[in-house]
């Protein structure tokens, strides 16, 4: 379920039941779209996201822990300015839209209580969070819009408040019948699921679904195909639905895909369309939330922060290609050059024969087994001696380019391997320190600029994946060359065994044997996490090469991850995320 106007229907009144009445403690601002602060109300303390995230906005309790910059942003400190300290007198949703408001009582300069909101609004690309005064004037917002960004709204220090534009649809907690008869009666041409998430606030299409599929209708069914009987079903289930939220009667529950390992959706109501899918149930909506958008919210800053690393590398990699391309019509250039040779052996051995003025001689071609006559183009400006040594010239130039073109060739497919094994560990990156990891390796390799660290800022270092096999071996996975180089070369001992995908960048894989035999089901897993781990994720029958890591060696001066291998035996796996995630260690 989208975060519409039920979830944060559920998550208001969690806020309500939590915070009213606290101060707010502590602000920070761990992100350019995210604040968290502490609230410390009937003795608890509770720490509060707020997450004006374009993919993913929310707000919600957490328990996650986030550094704290040094240098805390503007945002931040206008926060800390107006609202530290206050009291959370009220929290409430406006019009069942997509908005959360908390007005806090503080003191300002002169010891006067006064009057703020901190309003975030929770709509997609345009999610903001902003904070303003008791004359709703704006103090400032987390995303500032000029009139350049929107001529429609702008959201800046100093300009006046106002909601996010109307988009003339109806609130769903004081529905009537009429009017949603209404709705569907003037568009025949609607589809019933459609007509429901259209005509009213906060319903989003997965929600108007579930309305159809309770009251026994296909979503899809258009609005001129509906009897008077049906039309009451749908009232009626509308109606039991908007009561359990007004009465707060929530469930909290995320559904699987059937192997229970893939997220399907989340749902703050029991979703009768998603019953025969395994669900996992919650306390409370913040404890969903927290689980549901952990590692989609984590993904995406990490997406976000790598994106200067990732134009480079694409960039680097089209050159490569763009180069290879050249090479290829270089080596069709010249794959005439025996033929040069000979026609210039002809012609010397027939100095003698050859007419002054003509521009083409034939001969017999007796390198030809069947002793075929050739034709030779001749310039007649020339001399017949002067034609053999422009044949013998152009042949000695296209052997020289082969042999120039043949090292080229062999650097420049190396540089390519390289650069689209660092790719594929930017796309396995899963936290900042394996971005600062291969950001050190571009910077070492003279690809991108060396970033200057912080001061004060504690610098964390990568640890490679660590799985657990069926049958308790652990399984090692590299996420980037840097981590491939050191679980391969000092980590591993020469009885464990590596495996890494056939000719395909990727991760190197560690099975730690501790002398023992290892069983084919943990061969077959840590080849599972070896392709998955590659760029042929989403390929079939991935090839594995596997072998004892005392056969694998670094040649000297390669560059980092390389490596060579001999003794090696193969095997073709379908790699299976599913399987990936019974092996992961808490």
């Amino acid at each position: 379920m989208a975060l519409d106007g039920i979830t944060i229907s559920s998550i208001t009144a969690e806020l309500n039941q939590k915070l009213i009445g606290g101060r707010i403690d502590k602000i920070y601002q761990p992100l350019s779209d995210e604040i968290i602060f502490t609230v410390r109300s009937i003795g608890e303390n509770y720490k509060v996201l707020i997450s004006a995230n374009s993919s993913h906005p929310r707000m919600h309790i957490t328990q996650i822990q986030k550094d704290n910059p040094m240098t805390p942003p503007m945002f931040c400190m206008v926060m800390r300015k107006y609202i530290a300290g206050g009291k959370i007198t009220k929290i409430y949703q406006p019009d069942f839209e997509r908005i959360i408001i908390l007005e806090v009582e503080s003191m300002n300069e002169l010891g006067d209580i006064t009057a703020k909101k901190l309003i975030l609004e929770m709509m997609g690309k345009h999610s903001n969070f902003i904070v303003t005064d008791e004359n709703n004037k704006i103090l400032d917002a987390i995303k500032r819009v000029s009139h350049d960004k929107s001529s429609v709204r702008e959201v800046l220090p100093g300009k006046e408040y106002t909601a996010p534009p109307s988009q003339n649809k109806a609130n769903p907690l004081s529905c009537t019948k009429e009017h949603l008869l209404e709705q569907l009666q003037k568009q025949p041409g609607a589809k019933v699921q459609e007509v429901l998430y259209k005509s009213y606030t906060g319903i989003s299409p997965i929600f108007a679904s579930e309305i159809c599929f309770r009251a026994g209708i296909a979503p899809s069914y258009f609005c001129e195909q509906l009897t008077e009987q049906e039309k009451e079903t749908i009232f009626t289930v509308f109606c039991d639905v908007l009561a359990q939220i007004k009465q707060q009667q929530f469930c909290y529950s995320i559904y699987y895909e059937a192997d229970k390992n893939k997220l399907l959706d989340f749902s703050v109501l029991d979703m009768k369309q998603f019953a025969a899918f395994p669900k996992q149930e919650y306390q409370s909506i913040s404890v969903l939330l927290e689980q549901f958008y952990a590692e989609k919210d984590n993904l995406y800053h990490v997406r976000q922060k790598s994106h200067d690393m990732r134009r480079i590398l694409v960039s680097n990699i089209e050159r490569c290609v763009k180069k290879k391309e050249i090479q290829k019509k270089t080596e069709k250039d010249v794959a005439a050059k025996d033929s040069w040779k000979i026609k210039g052996e002809l012609l010397t051995a027939n100095i003698y024969a050859i007419p002054k003025g003509i521009t083409t001689f034939r001969t017999v071609n007796f390198y030809d087994t069947e002793l075929k006559e050739i034709e030779i183009a001749i310039d007649p400006t020339k001399t017949p001696a002067e034609n053999a040594q422009k044949y013998f010239s152009k042949y000695n130039k296209a052997k020289r380019t082969l042999a120039a073109l043949a090292i080229q060739k062999k650097q420049n497919e190396e540089e390519l391997a390289y650069l689209e094994s660092i790719l594929n560990a930017l796309e396995a990156a899963k936290e900042e320190a394996d971005l600062d990891e291969i950001r050190m390796e571009l910077a070492e390799q003279g690809y991108m600029k060396r970033k200057t660290a912080k001061k004060n800022r504690v610098q964390k270092k990568a640890k490679p994946l660590h799985y657990i096999s069926s049958d308790g071996f652990d399984i090692y996975v590299g996420k980037s060359n840097l981590q491939n180089d050191a679980l391969t070369l000092h980590f591993a001992e020469s009885h464990d065994i590596w495996l890494h995908t056939k000719e395909i960048p990727g991760s190197h894989v560690i099975i730690k044997t501790n002398g023992a035999s290892v069983p084919d089901t943990t061969l077959l897993e840590a080849a599972n996490l070896s392709a998955y781990f590659s760029k042929s994720q989403n390929s079939s029958q991935v090839p594995v090469d596997y072998t004892l890591r005392k056969y694998v060696k670094k040649p000297n001066g390669a560059k980092p991850g390389m490596v060579i291998y001999e003794k090696n035996k193969t095997i073709y796996i379908t790699p299976e995320e599913g399987k990936i995630k019974k092996l992961e260690t808490k």
